[in-house]
Order: structure tokens, then sequence, then C-alpha cells
């Protein structure tokens, strides 16, 4: 029979809310040794997740974008919008300033499979697993990787 999500996920995930301030989450992501954290509202909703790519902002900072000068206007090469988020990224001081909004999601009774698949072609490293609109779980790489140990 194959294996759900519900079999190789880690259950009741620390998560965070957006007003979490930043520092808070880093020492979080550095003390459980995690590479990522779901960010909930009030009532427990998935809002976002915040990761190691996320963060890096911070240490790289923002590079201007490039933009050419013609007849005394500027004329930028590349969206100027996208350079802003980054900006924001960089600067953040909350949870909600620097997540990424609209995260994939799975349920647990979806095959693991799909999940692999899902995480594959999306390039993402985790998903959080949403039941009734609640976070109760996050499947990681990783743990597909055991569950197919254990299956062998």
């Amino acid at each position: 029979m194959p294996k759900t999500i519900a079999d190789a996920m880690t259950r009741d995930p620390v998560v965070v809310r957006a007003e979490t301030p930043l520092n808070e989450a880093i020492q979080i992501l550095a003390e459980r040794r995690i590479s990522g954290l779901p960010v909930v509202d009030d009532s427990g909703q998935l809002v976002g997740i915040i990761s190691e790519t996320d963060l890096m902002w911070r240490e790289t900072g923002v590079t201007p974008p490039a933009y050419i000068m013609f007849l005394d206007s500027v004329i930028y090469l590349q969206n100027p919008a996208k350079h802003e988020r980054e900006l924001h990224k960089a600067l953040g001081q909350t949870v909600g300033e620097v997540m990424s909004s609209d995260p994939i999601s799975i349920s647990p009774d979806k095959p693991l499979k799909e999940a692999a698949q899902i995480m594959h072609e999306k390039e993402v490293r985790r998903l959080p697993v949403v039941d009734a609109g609640q976070v109760i779980g996050i499947l990681t790489r990783g743990d597909i990787v055991r569950a197919m140990a254990a299956s062998e």
C-alpha cells in the first residue's frame, strides 16, 4: 500500500506568526536545526513560510537594478518592483516582512509520491501539511527519503 503524507510528515511543527520578530525566528531555526517554519495567522491558518532562503537577503544585501540613461530619463532593465521587494526583505524586522507568501501546501491523505513530485517541480524543500485549514505537520525532503528507506 502506498504511503501517505500522514505516514511520513513531522507532526505538530513549530510555527511562527507574521508579527514574530525576525531574530526570534532565526533563533528557532538555529536551535532546532531546521531550515524553515510555517507562518500562521491568529486563527492558525497558513499565511506563509519563512526559510533559510528568505533570510539570505539579510547577509547578501540587495543589488540595485540595472538601468540606462536616455535623454535625461532612467530606463530600468529589470522590474524596479522586484528590487523594492528584495530591499524590503533585506531590511525586514518581522517574519511577515521577510516570509514567502502563498506557500504551497498539501493535505495529509495525499500519496507521498505526489508530494515528491510537487517538491521537485516547484523546487521547494518543505511542504506544510494542512487539514481543515490548520497546519498539522510539515513534510521535508528528508522525511521522504526516510520513508523510502523504511520501505526497502
